[in-house]
């Protein structure tokens, strides 16, 4: 092959190859601090900070920064809730704790988004009292995963 020829391929294969990398989706997963600069704390309203970082999708990952326990915080948890009536209610009967009291310290958790469903997320602390008067819980539902 002469270098005329060795040329032609090269170009051939950078053709090909910027062609499939144009035609292959790519996910551009987000990454979401939860209550923003006030974090996951008492009082603050969720569904209204869900609702202005809208929309979530799948692959996105939500952030939950709080203090651990101390003299002077109160003890902060995450649940996901079984259902909307589970979620209305904050009945953490059938929850699922996915973040303790102490994980939300320094740079918290994180939660990704893998499913196409609603997401209710509540605090569970106090028999459901952060969440029923402090506001301490909102439902996300994913689209699909962005495409960039």
């Amino acid at each position: 092959m002469g270098p005329k020829s060795s040329i032609l391929v090269a170009g051939v294969v950078v053709v090909l190859a910027l062609t499939f990398a144009s035609e292959m989706p790519t996910v551009n997963a987000a990454r979401f601090i939860v209550g923003d600069n006030q974090h996951w704390t008492f009082g603050y309203n969720y569904t209204d900070w869900a609702q202005k970082n809208a929309p979530f999708h799948v692959n996105d990952t939500l952030v939950f920064m709080y203090d651990p326990p101390s003299n002077l915080t109160h003890p902060h948890s995450v649940y996901l809730m079984n259902n909307l009536k589970s979620y209305l209610s904050c009945n953490l009967n059938k929850s699922r704790m996915v973040g303790n009291v102490i994980q939300g310290a320094g740079s918290g958790f994180e939660f990704t988004l893998k499913r196409r469903k609603p997401h209710y997320f509540a605090c569970g602390e106090r028999n459901g009292f952060h969440c029923t008067v402090g506001q301490m819980k909102f439902v996300i539902t994913p689209k699909r995963p962005c495409r960039g």
